[in-house]
């Protein structure tokens, strides 16, 4: 059924059962808004933990860290590790809304500035960019469900053959070789390649071999699946309402807590079978001789962690810049209020956002070992890689017929769910309290529960339309997660600053969407010439890279591949590539495309021909070579770190200004704010409160914990808990990186 044994279908109706009757019990045990949307501020170290990890991932994640891997070797690590050196930033930050007693981090801007429409405009902003991050994961499951579940060609219908011929023509047409192939793939041919694929390759004639490869060339970026992406996204949907939005985050967390156990799962469960059949493949067993053959087969350059060639942009200041930013935005995220705010404390807050963001980086690893063991076994018979964890998926657990696939299923599921669920109910309470209870007052807390309901819904509703309307909306969600930077000086500053006033912050939200939001879309809206102008279609120049490598056998594959590709063309260019023997050293060059330096999605020729740039409009880096930089004589990581740069401290600069310049706010209203910021959190609410009350009648009674008591800086001295913390933060990005190396190191 749908392609997959009835263990399968029965490991999966048991999960949905599962997480269904833990949303329906944790209903019955809601009576206040602070009940649904905090779960009372009750949980301690472990469900933060899980919580914390299964916000930090999703579906896409496992599987693009594999792609990439598949792609570019270790150095693909990087898609998914950037934030790695900003993880001991979180123990610093992360439980700062916890102190504020804050139900939603709108709440933080109303309290701090005095000011409901800034906290209106977060919380609409929060919302659009939640939504942007549900529908990327709707996305990313169902393209990864279908990929494992693909029809059999015997089971393909005049249907499937005809929408599968048009996306092969379509490819051919964006590859401008129509002229290629008049006639689209056969159904004869696509039974032939089946068939040449289940043989392997072990046993296939060199005819059959070459046949075989000229098959997959042919092959479109198109799997004919048992199930739709619009069935799937609707149906996880459906499971999504019934569980999160009728159980708010008593069910969501405790569910993550299971999720995050199938997460774990999902990350090592194809390894062991991966290694078993490199093993059987090329002989040896054990983790030692596959690891060994791996590297046997690989070239060097597939192991390099650090100045890979293959991926020249990942540079050492591009992703310290990256982490400096993340370190900037993350407190700015919705979703930390509400992991915060349902802390019992705020060592279990702390804690569970480290070591759950630590749990996903050893994850990173596994998938990223896992993309390195799919080169070997299938370098050559998967054309397109963001199908490799499916094809991967059905090779090595399908023919065990125990139910592995459909647990595989459950685990992507879990990945979505554990992301989804956090960031439905984050969008639901910044509209319920920040938007809906000032417009609609004094109701009751049936009333809010059921309108937090309503608002969650919608969003899961309107995510799941917006997935099915885009194939991609990984440029939106970029866009979105860059606006953070905008609202982050407003942020810090409040908190750490006395002297920032209300002034600053709206200078700095308005100057900054201007430059990075307004601008960007409009001004080629209102002057397309823009799109056209000579000067903004500059690109980079990267230079190729040259190194002398010894030949592996996948450079071997790769180059006899090469060899039959050119003699295939009847006026092949160049003379016949030079035949590799495994040993040999030979000249590898490593060239790069240019990249467009002020359009976001590049330069692309329009129907007539003409250059046009594409996508958003890079002000700041418009505004950077106006001063005088040349960017196009710089790599492109440089000129994203220069960008990067720009946009995350040029709000800070106008906000320091601004409210230099301007009136210091109420100072009762500043001691309101800053009395609970010096009060720790005591996880007895009665008690907690009853401190908080202390400190806003004496609002000087913590002067001492200050390192400048008489300066307008909020800055605190460290505990023995914070050293630590911090301490053990930094070890563990080493113990990570340690991990990698290891990894990669046995049997070379």
């Amino acid at each position: 059924m749908f392609g997959l044994e009835i263990a399968d279908i029965v490991v999966i109706i048991l999960y949905f059962s599962l997480i269904i009757a833990i949303g329906f019990w944790a209903s019955r045990r809601i009576k206040s808004k602070e009940d649904y949307f905090l779960a009372g501020r009750s949980f301690g170290k472990l469900v933060q933990t899980f919580a914390a990890f299964g916000q930090a991932t999703s579906a896409d994640t496992a599987v693009g860290v594999t792609t990439t891997t598949f792609n570019n070797g270790i150095a693909g690590i990087w898609s998914s590790m950037l934030y790695l050196f900003a993880t001991p930033l979180y123990w610093v930050v992360t439980h700062w809304p916890r102190r504020m007693r804050v139900f939603t981090l709108g709440d933080y801007f109303i309290e701090r500035y005095n000011s409901v429409r800034m906290g209106l405009t977060y919380s609409l902003i929060g919302a659009v960019g939640m939504m942007a991050f549900i529908a990327v994961g709707f996305n990313a499951m169902a393209k990864t469900i279908e990929a494992i579940m693909p029809k059999e060609i015997k089971a393909y219908s005049p249907l499937d053959i005809a929408e599968y011929s048009k996306a092969y023509e379509a490819e051919l047409a964006t590859a401008g070789k129509l002229d290629v192939k008049t006639n689209v793939l056969s159904y004869e041919e696509l039974a032939e390649r089946d068939r040449l694929e289940r043989s392997g390759a072990e046993s296939l004639r060199e005819d059959e071999k070459t046949k075989l490869t000229y098959l997959n060339s042919l092959r479109p970026a198109k799997t004919i699946s048992y199930i739709s992406k619009d069935v799937l996204v609707w149906v996880v949907c459906a499971v999504v309402l019934l569980y999160a939005v009728v159980g708010g985050v008593l069910a969501a967390f405790i569910i993550d807590m299971i999720q995050g156990m199938f997460i774990i799962l999902l990350s090592v469960m194809l390894l062991p079978f991966a290694w078993a059949k490199i093993n059987k493949t090329y002989g040896g067993s054990g983790l030692i001789d596959a690891l060994a053959t791996i590297h046997h087969k690989l070239p060097d350059a597939f192991f390099q962690i650090f100045g890979a060639p293959q991926t020249p942009d990942f540079t050492w200041y591009y992703i310290i810049t990256l982490s400096f930013m993340a370190a900037i935005t993350v407190v700015v995220q919705p979703t930390g209020a509400v992991l915060a705010g349902s802390a019992k404390d705020e060592f279990s807050n702390r804690s569970g956002v480290v070591i759950g963001n630590f749990i996903k980086r050893f994850c990173t690893v596994m998938w990223a070992l896992l993309g390195l063991a799919a080169i070997v076994l299938y370098s050559g018979k998967v054309v397109h890689s963001d199908l490799i964890w499916g094809h991967a998926a059905l090779d090595l657990l399908g023919s065990l017929h125990i139910g592995l696939m459909g647990l595989m299923i459950a685990c992507l599921l879990a990945a979505l769910l554990s992301t989804v669920d956090c960031h439905m109910l984050t969008s639901s309470s910044l509209l319920m309290h920040n938007f809906y209870t000032p417009l609609v007052p004094n109701r009751s807390q049936k009333h809010y529960i059921w309108a937090g309901r309503t608002f969650g819904a919608l969003i899961v509703l309107s995510s799941a339309w917006v997935a099915l309307q885009f194939d991609t909306i990984l440029q939106i969600l970029k866009f979105i997660w860059e606006i953070n930077v905008m609202l982050a000086p407003a942020y810090w500053l409040g908190i750490k600053w006395r002297r920032a006033n209300r002034y600053g912050a709206w200078a700095s939200i308005s100057i900054g969407a201007l430059l990075f939001l307004i601008i960007p879309v409009a001004a080629p809206t209102i002057w397309p010439q823009m799109r056209n102008s000579k000067e903004l279609l500059k690109t980079t120049n990267p230079a190729p890279i040259v190194k002398i490598e010894r030949a592996s056998e996948y450079d071997v594959q790769k180059r006899q591949q090469q060899i039959e590709q050119w003699e295939r063309l009847s006026s092949p260019p160049g003379s016949r590539p030079v035949e590799l023997t495994v040993g040999s050293e030979f000249e590898q060059t490593y060239t790069f495309p240019k990249k467009s330096i002020f359009w976001s999605q590049g330069i692309k020729a329009d129907a007539d021909g003409k250059l046009s740039g594409k996508g958003m409009f890079s002000t700041e880096l418009w505004i950077i070579e106006k001063f005088g930089a040349n960017l196009d004589n710089k790599p492109y990581a440089l000129n994203e770190t220069l960008r990067i740069l720009f946009r995350t401290l040029l709000p800070f600069a106008i906000m320091i200004a601004v409210s230099l310049a301007t009136k210091k706010d109420p100072e009762n209203v500043l001691n309101r704010f800053y009395a609970k910021m010096r009060t720790k959190v005591i996880p007895d609410h009665d008690i907690d409160a009853r401190e908080v009350t202390l400190s806003l009648q004496n609002p000087n009674r913590y002067d001492h914990l200050l390192v400048f008591p008489k300066s307008e800086f909020e800055i605190y001295r460290w505990t023995r808990q914070d050293f630590v913390g911090f301490a053990l933060s930094v070890i563990g990005v080493g113990m990570v990186i340690v991990f990698i190396w290891l990894m990669i190191s046995i049997g070379a």
